[in-house]
């Protein structure tokens, strides 16, 4: 039997967030909160339950944001 969605969705960002703190990725919490949920939620709706493939598409998502955002600074 699976988890429910609602586990799945936080084990997930969870495990994103993990991931960003330890390397030292992760910028304003506001900022990541809310793209790592829009992320794993998007995901989910459409019918993506597995929680490493919900976990890393947040983190590339998370990721792609911020240099995106240094790009701009830059220029």
């Amino acid at each position: 039997m699976s988890k429910p969605l609602p586990v799945i969705m936080e084990n997930s960002i969870q495990i994103a967030w993990d991931y960003l703190e330890r390397t030292g990725n992760l910028g304003d919490p506001e900022v990541a909160s809310k793209v790592l949920l829009e992320s794993v939620e998007a995901m989910v709706r459409r019918c993506e339950h597995r929680v490493l493939m919900l976990s890393n598409t947040a983190i590339s998502d998370y990721k792609r944001l911020c240099a995106d955002c240094s790009l701009e600074l830059v220029t």
